[in-house]
């Protein structure tokens, strides 16, 4: 897994069958420094994130089975929205203190 913030949507009127009613974010990656990497990614979100959270993204086969039974071609979703992290004492998020 990977962490990334929300920095936007993507939005698609013709897509397979499988993703309608899924939406869709367009994500950039985070560094153990807290800094923005150039990779973006876009992912299913089945957490409901929203414009500059953080997230927790999981890749490849595990992406796909997130969204249940169904068989989706996903390579990435948004597995949860973050609240804090902390590298070696020292915290390096925090959901709260982004919104005051």
């Amino acid at each position: 897994m990977q962490i990334a913030r929300v920095r936007g949507t993507v939005v698609s009127t013709q897509k397979d069958p499988s993703l309608r009613g899924v939406k869709l974010l367009l994500l950039q990656f985070v560094n153990e420094e807290g800094q923005l990497l150039e990779k973006y990614e876009v992912a299913a979100d089945s957490v409901g994130a929203g414009f500059d959270e953080w997230v927790l993204v999981s890749r490849g086969s595990a992406a796909r089975q997130v969204q249940g039974n169904e068989q989706r071609p996903l390579d990435a979703s948004v597995v949860a929205i973050i609240d804090t992290v902390h590298v070696e004492d020292r915290l390096l998020y925090s959901k709260k203190d982004q919104y005051r």
